[in-house]
């Protein structure tokens, strides 16, 4: 399917910047009962025929969840934030539990006792030393 779309513009005279497989994720929702999908991101430089194709295309194919056109004055060909983050994981998959409880170092020590709850009601039934307001 990604073939066809960059043949489709390539036909017209456009040209692909960058093309990025973001392969399949968890959607933020369901949609169409489905909980992922897989994501593609094409930077394209082309004329308004290849993008209103391009638009009906997306329209119309019932493989296409959601697509989203943004018109840009600049070229971006540098990586996007997601796939960046990838390479610096290298694609190793890290799992919630491993760094612990909120991911702080200091969860591996076990908690320190806590003082009795009777010394702690009588500490705050004393009164205070501050000075009252007159």
């Amino acid at each position: 399917m990604i073939e066809r779309y960059k043949a489709l513009i390539e036909s017209d005279g456009g040209k692909v910047h960058r093309l990025e497989d973001w392969g399949r994720r968890q959607l933020a929702y369901p949609i169409q009962n489905l909980a992922k999908a897989h994501y593609v991101l094409l930077n394209v430089e082309c004329g308004q025929g290849a993008l209103n194709d391009l638009e009906t295309g997306f329209r119309f194919n019932d493989a296409v969840l959601r697509h989203l056109i943004m018109k840009r004055e600049d070229i971006v060909t540098e990586m996007s934030a997601i796939m960046k983050n990838k390479d610096d994981k290298g694609g190793e998959r890290r799992r919630r539990d491993d760094e612990g409880f909120g991911g702080d170092s200091f969860d591996d020590e076990p908690r320190s006792r806590r003082a009795p709850r009777n010394a702690e009601a009588s500490a705050e039934s004393a009164p205070s030393e501050a000075p009252a307001a007159e």
